[in-house]
C-alpha cells in the first residue's frame, strides 16, 4: 500500500475515532473561565468539533482505540521520526514533555537520547497511561514518567521542562489556550515548545483539513501565549516542525 493510500486509510480511522470522548471534552470545556472569550461555536464540520479558537475549528480526537495505528510498522518511514529526533537537538540532561504521548511511540526514542534527564509522557486518557506503563517496562526505560493530564492542564512542574513536544496533537486540544498557558508556565528559561503538524498549506498532504495546520495559524496561536517562532524546520516529508520560544 502506498503512503498516500495509507494516509487515506488513516483519515477514515481518524474521522471515526474519539467522537464520544471529544463530545464529553467539549461539554466539559464550556465550563472553563476562559470559554466565553477564547472560543466560539459553529456547526461542526465532518472532522471538526464545532468549537472554534482564533478562527480555527478544533479537530475531533483520536481515542485510545487508535493505539495500533500509532504503533504501525510503517510509521517511521512515513513520518521520518528519525529526522524529527535529530531536529529537536536534545541534550542528555534535558527534561522533555511529550504531550499527547499516546503509546509512547516517540517518548521511548527520546528517552534514550536524554539518558541523564527524563521524558514526561503526558496523556489525558487513562488507557494510554496503561499502554505507557506497559511499554516502559518492555523498553526498560526508567526515565519515562507517564503523567495523566487533563484537557486544560498537562500537570507539569513549573519551570521544569526544557522542551514540550506535541506531535499531531495540538490541533485536537479542546482547550488550546489553557493548555498553552500551562505549557508556557512549565518551561525553564530558554525552554522551547515544538509543534509537529501536517502542513495545512499543502493540498497534496493526504490528511483531512482539520487535522492539518498552517504555519501562519500556529504562529498566531503561539503569539497569543507570548511565544515567537524560532524556526520552521522543513526536513520532514509532510509535517512542519515549528519551534517556539518566549519572546
Amino acid at each position: 500500500m502506498s503512503a498516500r493510500s495509507i494516509g487515506f486509510v488513516a483519515l477514515i480511522f481518524l474521522s471515526g475515532c474519539g467522537r464520544g470522548q471529544n463530545t464529553r471534552q467539549a461539554e466539559t470545556a464550556t465550563t472553563g473561565a476562559d470559554s466565553g472569550t477564547a472560543y466560539t461555536a459553529k456547526n461542526p464540520a465532518y472532522d471538526g468539533t464545532g468549537r472554534v479558537y482564533m478562527g480555527r475549528e478544533i479537530a475531533q480526537v483520536m481515542g485510545h482505540l487508535g493505539a495500533d495505528w500509532l504503533e504501525r510498522p510503517e510509521r517511521q518511514q512515513e513520518e521520518r521520526t528519525d529526522l524529527l529526533l535529530t531536529a529537536l537537538a536534545l541534550k542528555p540532561t534535558d527534561v522533555v514533555a511529550d504531550i499527547g504521548a499516546g503509546t509512547g511511540f516517540f517518548s521511548f526514542p527520546m528517552a534514550r537520547v536524554v539518558s541523564q534527564g527524563k521524558v514526561l509522557a503526558v496523556d489525558i486518557q487513562p488507557e494510554m497511561i496503561e499502554y505507557l506503563n506497559a511499554n516502559k517496562a518492555k523498553n526498560k526505560a526508567p526515565n519515562v514518567v507517564p503523567v495523566l493530564g487533563t484537557i486544560t492542564d498537562p500537570k507539569l512542574p513549573a519551570n521544569g521542562v526544557d522542551l514540550a513536544l506535541m506531535i499531531d496533537a495540538y490541533h485536537e486540544f479542546s482547550n488550546p489556550r489553557e493548555m498553552g498557558e500551562a505549557l508556557v508556565r512549565s518551561l525553564k528559561p530558554g525552554g522551547r515548545i515544538v509543534l509537529v503538524e501536517y502542513r495545512g498549506e499543502d493540498p497534496k498532504v493526504p490528511i483531512k483539513e482539520h487535522h492539518k495546520m498552517t504555519e501562519a495559524q500556529a504562529v498566531k496561536e503561539m503569539k497569543a501565549l507570548g511565544l515567537k517562532l524560532l524556526k520552521n524546520d522543513s526536513r520532514l516529508p509532510q509535517q512542519h516542525i515549528l519551534i517556539f520560544g518566549k519572546g
